[in-house]
């Protein structure tokens, strides 16, 4: 739930601009926009696409910032009234035509703030993808730096150990690390970026 994942946070008071309002266009507009996003994505020789909290909403994940969104309620006093567990979100209709797009060569790469591991549902190989908050589904190993998928979401923030030996022996084709331990990869406020993702993320977007 993002209302975990947001109490799971170290305090902060800086959340920026919360409860601005949202602009809906008619379904004529809609329509005039999609036509000239899919003129734009056909001319293009290389197209990136940058998701944000408001591609899950409608899996019934709260955004943040929103009219009714975690930090905005907070300040509030109150607390969304849907709140879909991370486990059992499941990936939007824009999550799906997404992933079409890049099976198909109109979207070269997909950078996304989001932890709550859709894109990967989906079925989007994680070669097109920079994860750069980190993902509830994604542990790493935090001496030979290799990450495995989890079926259940992480309970903690903040790249914490989870008390998990590395699960590279499980791999049977490649050296096992020694020592190693699991940690979740879910940034907390003052985390570096990931190095790969932010690496890719730059080359892809210039």
């Amino acid at each position: 739930m993002s209302c975990n994942y947001a109490e799971g946070l170290s305090a902060y008071e800086n959340k920026g601009v919360l409860g601005i309002p949202e602009n809906f266009d008619s379904e004529e507009t809609v329509a005039k926009k999609c036509k000239e996003l899919a003129n734009l994505i056909q001319e293009s020789k290389h197209v990136v696409l940058h998701t944000g909290a408001g591609i899950s909403t409608s899996a019934g994940i709260p955004d943040f910032r929103g009219p009714k969104g975690v930090w905005t309620l907070e300040q509030k006093g109150e607390k969304p009234t849907f709140n879909t567990s991370f486990d059992e979100a499941k990936p939007t209709k824009s999550h799906m035509a997404l992933r079409s797009l890049v099976e198909h060569g109109y979207i070269q790469y997909i950078v996304s703030q989001n932890i709550d591991g859709l894109h990967l549902k989906s079925g989007l190989d994680r070669k097109f993808l920079a994860e750069l908050h980190g993902n509830m589904f994604v542990e790493q190993c935090h001496k030979c730096r290799r990450q495995f998928v989890r079926a259940t979401a992480v309970e903690t923030v903040g790249q914490k150990h989870l008390g998990i030996p590395c699960k590279s022996s499980k791999l049977g084709n490649s050296r096992s690390c020694r020592g190693g331990v699991m940690h979740d990869t879910v940034l907390d406020w003052e985390d570096d970026l990931p190095e790969r993702d932010l690496d890719m993320a730059f080359m892809h977007s210039t």
